[in-house]
Formats: C-alpha cells, sequence, structure tokens
C-alpha cells in the first residue's frame, strides 16, 4: 500500500511540474482506441520492455499478467524476461535510483497507473502520453539533447529517437489581439528514423494502448459484466413493472 502511494504521488508531482512548465501549451492528439486489441497490446509490451524497462519500474504488474493479453508463459521468458527469471515477479527497473537522480535529476517514476494519473482538462491520460511520446525534439541546450512540447525542460532522453529519427518543431509569428505570438505550426524532419511517421505513431498508439491496459487489466472484462450487469436490469424492471401492473389490476 505504501509503494502505491508513493507511486501516485509521483506521478501527481511529474504532472504537476508538466503544468507549472507549460506542459497543455500545446493541444493533446487523441489517442487511438486499442485497449481490446490483442496484437497491439503485445507489441505495445514488447516496447514496454525494450524501452521503458531499463529505467522505468512497473512495480504493481506482474509478466505472468501478460497471459491476459494472449501471451503464452514461454512466450514471456523468450522474448519478456530480461531483468529476471521468473514470470512471477514484478517487472521492476535494474537502474539505479541514485544514479538515476544524478544523470537525469529525479529518479524515473513507477508506470504502472501512469496512463490513469495524466488524464486533464487537455484529454485522457492515454492522450497525453500518445502526445507527449510524439512530441520529442532536438535541443542541444540541454543536458540530454532533447526537449519536449507537451513537457518543457523534460528530464527524459527521447529513448525512441532511433525509431523516429530526428525533428525539431516549426512555429509561426501571428498578431492576436495587438500582440505577437509563436504558434506551433508542424515539425522538421532533421533525419530519418527506422519507421516512417505514421509506423512511428501506430507504435506509439500501441505503447500508449499497453499503458492504459497495465493500469487496470480487468478493465476489459469489467466492461464486460457490466453491460450484462445492466441489461439484466433493464430486464428485471420490465418483469418488476408488469408483475406490479397484474397485482394491482383488479384493485380499485
Amino acid at each position: 500500500m505504501k509503494k502505491l502511494i508513493l507511486s501516485l504521488l509521483m506521478a501527481a508531482g511529474i504532472a504537476g511540474a508538466a503544468h507549472a512548465s507549460g506542459g497543455e501549451s500545446i493541444a493533446w492528439d487523441r489517442a487511438p482506441a486499442k485497449v481490446n486489441d490483442l496484437p497491439a497490446l503485445q507489441n505495445g509490451a514488447k516496447l514496454f520492455v525494450n524501452y521503458c524497462l531499463s529505467c522505468h519500474s512497473a512495480a504493481f504488474m506482474r509478466y505472468n499478467r501478460l497471459r491476459d493479453i494472449g501471451l503464452s508463459e514461454q512466450q514471456i521468458k523468450d522474448n519478456l524476461l530480461f531483468a529476471t527469471d521468473k514470470v512471477g515477479d514484478t517487472m521492476k527497473a535494474t537502474i539505479n535510483p541514485k544514479e538515476a537522480k544524478d544523470w537525469f535529476g529525479g529518479t524515473p517514476p513507477d508506470l504502472t497507473l501512469i496512463a490513469r494519473s495524466r488524464a486533464g482538462h487537455g484529454g485522457t491520460g492515454a492522450d497525453y502520453l500518445y502526445t507527449y511520446m510524439r512530441t520529442f525534439y532536438r535541443d542541444p541546450t540541454k543536458p540530454t539533447g532533447w526537449n519536449n512540447l507537451t513537457f518543457p525542460n523534460v528530464g527524459m532522453p527521447h529513448v525512441l529517437w532511433e525509431l523516429q529519427g530526428e525533428r525539431e518543431p516549426v512555429f509561426e509569428t501571428r498578431n492576436e489581439h495587438g500582440h505577437e505570438t509563436r504558434v506551433f505550426s508542424g515539425w522538421k524532419q532533421l533525419s530519418p528514423g527506422t519507421m516512417t511517421p505514421r509506423q512511428y505513431d501506430e507504435a506509439m498508439g500501441d505503447l500508449v494502448a499497453y499503458l492504459q491496459w497495465m493500469g487496470e487489466p480487468a478493465q476489459n472484462s469489467r466492461l464486460r459484466v457490466g453491460v450484462w450487469v445492466l441489461l439484466f436490469l433493464v430486464g428485471f424492471t420490465v418483469i418488476a413493472w408488469r408483475l406490479n401492473a397484474a397485482y394491482w389490476k383488479d384493485i380499485t
């Protein structure tokens, strides 16, 4: 319980820092709905383990829970088990927290509940993460060499840059209410990545879908059960209404 509370507090703190530094200066893009897409979730799990788990833990998720998205225990062992040899272990990063704080200015937060903690007036937590993972750009003035439009002055480097390539934002100067303002208008590709822009966006949709699912693995079952419960209540209401009418029809 203490770990769960600490994780939530860290997530809230990072979100507050993003807001204070202008993290909502651009509109969030809507994340694709893929939480029911098993191949997308499996690809998202692969991306998470290969690119995120080296620094970020998911301490409230066990590897064997990935069976819920269609992976066998052997597939998990062969393809996703790098930091441990036990499928029942939780997804803990191997990075030293003290070294991480020295390198990035803070310990990378646990990502188990990240998609549930980032919701705001700009959209859902998935929308925030989908936009965040697609708005990194080269910035030589930063210690990591990277910055982010969604979270300005972020301490995290762009770990997926080889997939996306290197880009820089393009701004337009507009006159609004008598004042000149710089408005983001698009991207300039400096060097290509191993994926096309469309492929990268699809991959980030898969990763975000996995983060959504990881925050509540039972959500699909909950929704299915909820639909049947509502149908039962509707049917029971009709039966109760007809029984009530039959009971009172001879009473004046």
